[in-house]
């Protein structure tokens, strides 16, 4: 009986190596927002995990156990720390404006998120606002409720908001609440009993498990409440006792949320659904999560949910191509303020190109020590080119909002730094709407009443302590 000849297996030739960047844009060729300073470059190669992960190993043979230990477990340190989102640095050309018919199209085909028409969308000022409405709609919610949240701690709104829940759940409800295992670890068991009466469902994001220790770092940072999958409330404010009142004074912080109705609410319970599925591996489906839902007003908005592990920040792009599309006017108010090189380039050259730009930031009741000192040391250049830098003093600041020429506007959970740009889940409703931003603007510069103004010469001035306390934050300025 004949056999078969043998078929000789030929293994394909990888791409030759002069092939591999050839064809790729090359950096020469082209002129990136921002240089990396001397320091920023040191400060990435001392928090390199590679190289420590090195010294850990020659240590290890040359029988340095002590060595070989400590540089290990900052090896791993720093591979956590790590981003894995990176800035873009070209393409960010002021081309058109925020009018420009090119916008819109660009901005939805950057950031992956379509710009849906008819919606309803209620801006709401200070817990004395905005805590009232939410109660209001879980407590009117027929066939289901969904909260992610940063922070939810033991306090009398917190207790008021489980009682509220676990009333729903009674009367046969679905409550369905996700909370980040580092931010509301405070939560403590008298609201968790509540809760569990109710009874409610409760899971814990991305608790420390030895198996999933490499995603630590990776937080939920959104603040989204869901009410039967057509009323959406998002912003900055998480469930604590000092966003109460009207921020009157240093106890109770100025902040704002958004109340949505419309084809908008919809993305804000898909990010719930994907974080819930990631942690209980329950997907959640059918009409009292998704009904049909018509237009509920005339606004046209995108709701954009940004999340580190798809590789590139959409909330970042957002806010880089915005600053690219100012004309007129650029208005920030942010309470960690911690831009990176291409975004002190992008501010710059806003305002070399004729835009009134403006930051708001928290000041002396910052919660963040890192990211004030930080702030204060990276807003030199801004100072420089003459672009106006302003600390809320009245009391702790914490709304991420931006409003582009008086058309394009946004609201959201986002910080204006590293952290939520490369490590955290956010989400940022942003409106394209003349009279909406035109309000948003109006609420940026009342709120002026409550800074103080830092100028260049003031900030030249400060002293050897405080510079010495910026050069210690700045070893931590990606993870403020």
């Amino acid at each position: 009986m004949a056999t078969a000849p043998r078929r000789r297996i030929r293994l394909r030739r990888g791409v030759p190596r002069r092939w591999r960047t050839k064809l790729a844009p090359h950096p020469k060729d082209q002129t990136p927002k921002g240089r990396a300073a001397l320091w920023l470059q040191v400060r990435r190669l001392l928090l390199a995990w590679w190289i420590w992960a090195v010294i850990a190993l020659v240590a290890t043979v040359l029988n340095q156990w002590w060595w070989a230990v400590g540089t290990g477990l900052f090896a791993f340190v720093c591979f956590v720390i790590t981003p894995a989102e990176r800035a873009p640095c070209y393409g960010l050309d002021h081309t058109f404006g925020v009018d420009d018919p090119l916008f819109i199209p660009s901005m939805s085909g950057t950031t992956g998120v379509e710009l849906l028409a008819g919606n309803r969308i209620d801006i709401l000022n200070n817990g004395r606002e905005f805590y009232p409405a939410m109660l209001d709609a879980i407590r009117h919610a027929e066939g289901s409720i969904t909260i992610e949240a940063y922070i939810y701690w033991v306090g009398r709104i917190g207790m008021e908001f489980a009682q509220a829940l676990a009333e729903r759940a009674r009367a046969g409800v679905a409550v369905k609440i996700l909370l980040d295992a580092v931010g509301s670890s405070t939560l403590g068991t008298e609201i968790l009993e509540v809760l569990e009466a109710g009874p409610c469902q409760l899971a814990w994001y991305n608790p420390a498990r030895w198996y999933s220790i490499g995603r630590f770092n990776h937080r939920t940072h959104r603040k989204s409440l869901i009410i039967d999958g057509r009323i959406g409330f998002t912003g900055g404010a998480g469930i604590a006792d000092h966003w109460l009142g009207d921020a009157e004074g240093p106890g109770r912080w100025r902040d704002i949320q958004i109340r949505l109705e419309g084809p908008s609410v919809v993305p804000l319970q898909t990010g719930f659904a994907h974080n819930w599925v990631q942690t209980t591996r329950e997907l959640i489906s059918g009409d009292r999560f998704y009904p049909p839902i018509g237009p509920a007003g005339t606004l046209p908005a995108m709701t954009i949910m940004s999340s580190p592990e798809a590789g590139a920040s959409s909330v970042r792009t957002m806010h880089y191509l915005s600053i690219a599309s100012a004309r007129r006017s650029l208005f920030i108010a942010n309470p960690y303020f911690v831009p990176d090189v291409t975004a002190v380039a992008q501010l710059v050259d806003a305002k070399r190109r004729g835009v009134d730009v403006r930051i708001m930031a928290a000041g002396i009741h910052n919660d963040n020590w890192v990211a004030r000192h930080n702030s204060t040391r990276l807003i030199g250049p801004l100072l420089g080119a003459g672009i106006e830098i302003l600390e809320f003093n009245r009391t702790m600041m914490h709304q991420k909002t931006m409003v582009v020429d008086e058309l394009w506007g946004t609201i959201g959970t986002t910080n204006f730094d590293n952290r939520s740009f490369a490590h955290n889940e956010e989400n940022n409703v942003c409106v394209y709407d003349r009279e909406w931003a035109r309000e948003l603007h109006r609420i940026f510069l009342r709120d002026l009443d409550g800074c103080d103004r830092i100028t260049l010469a003031s900030w030249e001035r400060r002293g050897i302590r405080h510079r010495a306390m910026e050069l210690v934050a700045s070893l931590l300025e990606e993870q403020a």
